[in-house]
């Protein structure tokens, strides 16, 4: 493989203690020095000056739609998106068509998308069969294939039972189970959350008790068995005190936020229709507070994408029939990085930490950091570049996304997986 010098960036690997500005030699997929002005030869220099360098960017939470939703998303156009994104990994959830519950699934997904050269790919396996609630799937045989944690994303786990039975396998594992935290009961039949908007709308509203209730079920099944949970998608204020209190007496619970869930409330979908819809709903803004407040105080782990793409024909349907979800992989960390670190609410190294180190460690990878001997996954960005982000111009096969026409701060100039230079902006 061919050598790499990136030069003049301010590298950031909280993990190896690293600020300051440096060269970084990559060489056969790994790094192989980083100091002070370098000066070996290579066969291609990356300038990095006035930039952050960064390990590798990693989505904990995302939607390929492969196999079965290759109208919305196929594996060339979502790892596209990702990588111009500044992802190097991104972990795919199990709701495809079939679910993602048997290990030759598993494995598939891992090889195919391994040919393409883009980012990096770890399955979520799901944690019943066919996501239907009722029998788990063989964990281990799963874990074996690939599977870095399990999730019946789209859908909660069933019940308090099962999800006892499911932390207790996950244990002996050492994996997380990922829960889509919502009560069917409460939120069936909802498309929005239920508040002022909503009743302005005459929409049916998905109340934070949807959540609230499931979170407080699994923090008990986690204190329970002992098991790693990890609260997907967190969005209300109730949540994220939950969580919190949970890790003051050290039960084992991470969550994560989405940069919809930071940025925006349920105003947007009066804006922007269902552009703004997904499940859980944006919130109150007294929740997007608590967010913010969450994410500032490190109660939250991980900022994930969410990233859920869907054709325009499902979009096109009536607020009431459409689906949920929006692209987010190319909009992450600009949103991150014009509405957290440069309105002082958190620095560059905890950023770097939320969407780099902490993922490596809740999938147990050696990722997420930049030193000599590990692998040469790196982030390249300017955080102080200016710049408009039209959807039609994104890398996803599909637009959902309201932040189109959003002026952002921060641009990925660069992504490098392995050693190769996925991603290069123009």
């Amino acid at each position: 493989m061919a050598s790499l010098l990136i030069q003049g960036g301010r590298v950031i690997s909280p993990e190896d203690k690293l600020d300051g500005v440096l060269d970084v030699l990559i060489a056969e997929g790994t790094i192989q020095q980083i100091a002070p002005r370098i000066t070996q030869t290579v066969a291609e220099s990356l300038d990095a000056r006035g930039q952050i360098v960064a390990p590798g960017l990693i989505d904990q939470h995302c939607h390929l739609r492969v196999p079965g939703g290759e109208i919305s998303e196929t594996l060339e156009t979502g790892l596209a998106a990702a990588v111009a994104g500044g992802f190097t990994t991104v972990c795919a959830m199990p709701n495809t068509r079939p679910v993602n519950d048997r290990a030759d699934s598993t494995r598939k997904l891992i090889e195919d998308c391994a040919r393409l050269g883009l980012a990096r790919v770890f399955p979520i396996a799901a944690v019943t069969r066919g996501s239907e609630g009722e029998e788990l799937t063989d964990f281990a045989e799963l874990a074996a294939a690939g599977a870095v944690a399990f999730s019946d994303d789209g859908r909660p786990v069933k019940s308090a039972d099962l999800m006892r039975a499911a932390l207790e396998k996950a244990r002996q594992l050492g994996t997380p189970i990922i829960d889509h935290c919502e009560t069917p009961s409460l939120s069936a039949g909802g498309w929005m959350n239920e508040g002022e908007v909503a009743r302005r709308l005459g929409a049916r509203g998905i109340p934070n008790g949807s959540e609230d209730e499931c979170v407080a079920r699994d923090l008990e099944a986690s204190e329970a068995t002992g098991g790693h949970v990890h609260i997907a998608h967190l969005s209300t204020a109730g949540a994220m005190e939950m969580v919190r209190k949970a890790k003051r007496r050290a039960l084992r619970v991470t969550c994560e936020v989405t940069p919809h869930h930071f940025t925006l409330t349920d105003e947007a979908v009066e804006k922007c229709g269902t552009q703004a819809k997904m499940n859980p709903p944006l919130r109150s803004p007294n929740d997007l507070r608590a967010i913010l407040a969450g994410i500032s105080d490190g109660t939250v782990d991980v900022l994930a994408t969410d990233h859920a793409p869907h054709a325009l024909e499902f979009k096109a349907k009536p607020l009431a029939e459409a689906p949920f979800g929006i692209i987010g992989f190319e909009t992450a960390l600009p949103l991150a990085l014009t509405q957290l670190v440069h309105t002082g609410k958190i620095s560059l190294a905890h950023l770097v930490v939320m969407m780099s180190s902490n993922p490596a460690h809740l999938i147990h990878r050696p990722l997420g950091r930049l030193q000599a001997g590990g692998a040469a996954d790196v982030t390249v960005f300017d955080p102080a570049r200016e710049w408009t982000y039209h959807v039609r111009e994104s890398r996803s096969k599909s637009r959902n996304s309201p932040f189109d026409g959003w002026k952002l701060k921060g641009m990925v100039t660069a992504t490098i997986v392995a050693g190769k230079v996925v991603y290069r902006c123009s």
